[in-house]
């Protein structure tokens, strides 16, 4: 045995919602091998004391933009439409595979530093984020963002982002049994055309690949759709096959009863953002309508230049007052429910329920241990309540990703943090925030 956590208190989050007090987990060669309130015969080579801790399933962030982390506290108090076209894209177009890389390894030490085990992210110059990834141990689906303008030409052998994606498929899908996987991705419909639709959806569903997409997000987004074709964006892009894969689709704020029916019966997951989508003003989402319609909802934190952090604790909690704000119901999203969609719920929309996103012998060992002897988390008289309304990511002890401990109390055993930060601030800042050379003139 690896790892033994001793006296530790244990949230299976299986289907009974099991919990263990004062008991014994152990780890061998990445997985959980045992459960149990004794400790096992078989010495471990290490134990962890868990007195006054909650083990838990590690934490899956469904939609996120990691290199963005450049971006964060940018331009704030700015509308989406005004944000997006006048202070995001202008900084974006500057990046690099250098400036990417530095700040995709600090969003990624940012996301285990407050439990996150598996990230889906969404953007370009993904080889850079894919090999950040494979250095620090974390689980990730990773997807090119791709775009095509109204009356641009598609073809999947000549399109640049089509090309990426499979160059990103070739190089990275299935890396360490799995723990990276390639995603097709369209970053929007107002971004794109069907010609592109249709030339990744066939590549996906010949690859055996999933989709991420934006969806819906903004009225505006909403209503010029329907405007300009009479349908919704969710309706468009099934027209053009889109959701003939498994998909995952981020925000969904304004989608219609019938757009969550047929979402539903495609079994495309709702990514939910309620704190980025709150800052950019942008809405809530309707997360008890699209529960009660069928769909499998998550949770992400999009990115950190709209959010402004990668710590889904405090999604979790904006998750449950938002529904509760929008229905008028104290019971619209309990504990109970946010947790599943941050831990369950988002497995089974990155397609790994068989290996995370639950402890039980054999699973994956992704788990998180949370320190509940932290004043703000006593009493406790409900964990769950505790972890939703209490807990942030600041009181993650320990993150761990199949075994390998990926963050230990203030350490980064598989990051090197300090050379990433020298990067940001010697290399990518000045970069992206080097003045335009037309407002020098």
């Amino acid at each position: 045995m690896d790892t033994l956590f001793s006296h530790v208190h244990i949230l299976t989050m299986d289907e009974r919602l099991s919990f263990w007090n004062d008991a014994f987990l152990g780890v061998t060669d990445g997985r959980i091998a045992w459960i149990n309130k004794k400790p096992p015969e078989e010495k471990p080579a290490q134990i962890i004391d868990g007195t006054g801790m909650v083990l838990m399933p590690g934490l899956v962030n469904c939609h996120t933009h990691l290199p963005l982390s450049l971006l964060r506290g940018y331009a704030d108090d700015l509308p989406f439409a005004e944000w997006y076209s006048s202070a995001v894209l202008p900084r974006e177009q500057k990046l690099d595979e250098r400036a990417v890389r530095a700040a995709a390894l600090l969003s990624i030490a940012e996301c285990v530093r407050f439990g996150t085990t598996s990230v889906s992210d969404m953007y370009g110059y993904c080889g850079q984020i894919a090999q950040a990834a494979a250095e620090s141990g974390i689980k990730a689906n990773l997807s090119h963002s791709s775009t095509l303008w109204p009356g641009e030409a598609c073809s999947f052998d000549t399109h640049p982002d089509c090309q990426q994606t499979a160059e990103l498929h070739d190089r990275w899908h299935g890396y360490d049994n799995g723990r990276i996987r390639v995603s097709t991705a369209i970053h929007a419909e107002y971004t794109s055309s069907y010609p592109l639709w249709e030339a990744l959806a066939e590549y996906a569903l010949s690859e055996k690949l999933s989709m991420q997409l934006h969806l819906s997000e903004t009225k505006q987004v909403q209503e010029d759709c329907l405007a300009r074709t009479g349908l919704t964006p969710a309706q468009v892009l099934d027209c053009h096959h889109v959701f003939d894969v498994p998909a995952t689709a981020a925000h969904c704020v304004y989608l219609t009863q019938e757009d969550m029916q047929l979402l539903a019966r495609r079994h495309v997951s709702a990514a939910h953002c309620p704190v980025s989508d709150l800052k950019l003003a942008a809405g809530t989402a309707d997360v008890r309508a699209m529960v009660r319609a069928g769909m499998n909802v998550c949770l992400g934190t999009d990115s950190a230049a709209s959010n402004n952090n990668l710590d889904l604790f405090e999604e979790m909690k904006a998750a449950a007052l938002t529904a509760r704000g929008r229905t008028g119901d104290a019971k619209a999203l309990p504990a109970q429910a946010v947790l599943m969609m941050a831990t369950v719920c988002g497995a089974r929309a990155q397609g790994r329920s068989a290996e995370c996103g639950v402890i039980r012998e054999g699973m994956d060992a992704d788990l998180i241990l949370v320190d509940f002897n932290q004043p703000h988390l006593i009493p406790c008289h409900d964990v769950m309540s505790n972890l939703v309304f209490s807990a942030s990511g600041h009181d993650v002890a320990l993150t761990m990703v199949r075994g390998q401990i990926v963050y230990f109390q203030g350490k980064y055993p598989t990051i090197d943090v300090a050379g990433a930060l020298r990067e940001l601030h010697d290399y990518a800042i000045p970069t992206v925030f080097s003045p335009d050379k037309e407002s020098e003139a």
